[in-house]
């Protein structure tokens, strides 16, 4: 019987790969992991969430997304009210907050990215091999080495999906930087599941994204999230954040 570890890592993006056309106002691409002990997810995490939306909206249906609640569309269009989206954002900015995971981020700075190689590699798979080294890193402190521990992404497209596949499984059969096996299993999650771990990473990655393009810019969200990264004691950087090159 497999051992399965105490851990569950849901993983979400922020930009796209593509490097033949970059966008000067977001030239990055983030791939964040939210690692959340199994326990802690049950008990806190998921419940949390559920109460955030009957307050918000009546009911549990409701997925969040970034994007969505930035552009105040679709079901978040309420939000073009600034009564009512304030005590939003800071409801959900308190949820994040009081939401117990830890976070490894990998960003990978796409123009430098370009400069630096003539036939440049895919940013999702650089991004996606620092994050998986990391997260492995941090399960090792807690005993979880050789348990099986699942990532959950969030599927987009056939295409993709086999891509994303094949290079998971690549770097799990040793194609990291310390040339071990990784115990990672893949699960991958339709667009429109009502899943709590994807909606919160959903929350997590473009603030960071956003901190990177410009440090000196007002980013409530990242004040937050900065405080969930995997450190080595005080040491963040190649750690619970990882940006390239």
């Amino acid at each position: 019987m497999i051992a399965h570890s105490d851990f569950i890592v849901y993983v979400d993006e922020s930009g796209d790969h593509g490097l033949s056309s970059i966008d000067p106002h977001y030239p990055v691409f983030v791939l964040a992991f939210c690692i959340f002990r199994k326990d802690e997810y049950r008990l806190h995490a998921s419940p949390a969430l559920q109460d955030f939306k009957f307050r918000h909206f009546g009911h549990d249906m409701v997925v969040l997304h970034e994007r969505d609640i930035r552009k105040a569309t679709g079901q978040f269009s309420f939000l073009v009210d600034a009564s009512r989206r304030e005590p939003f954002i800071e409801d959900l900015t308190r949820l994040v907050d009081e939401t117990p995971f830890t976070l490894v981020a990998s960003v990978i700075k796409k123009v430098g990215l370009r400069e630096r190689y003539a036939d440049p590699p895919n940013p999702y798979h650089i991004a996606l091999a620092f994050g998986m080294e990391r997260v492995q890193s941090f399960l090792k402190l807690f005993g979880q080495k050789a348990r099986q521990t699942h990532f959950v992404f969030e599927s987009r497209g056939r295409k993709e999906d086999r891509e994303l596949e094949e290079e998971f499984r690549r770097v799990c059969s040793g194609a990291n930087y310390r040339c071990e096996s990784l115990p990672f299993d893949l699960t991958l999650a339709d667009k429109r599941s009502n899943c709590c771990g994807l909606q919160l990473a959903d929350l997590i990655a473009r603030p960071i994204g956003r901190k990177l393009i410009n440090a000196a810019e007002q980013n409530r969200a990242y004040d937050v999230i900065q405080k969930k990264f995997y450190r080595n004691g005080t040491r963040l950087k190649g750690f619970g954040l990882k940006t390239f090159p």
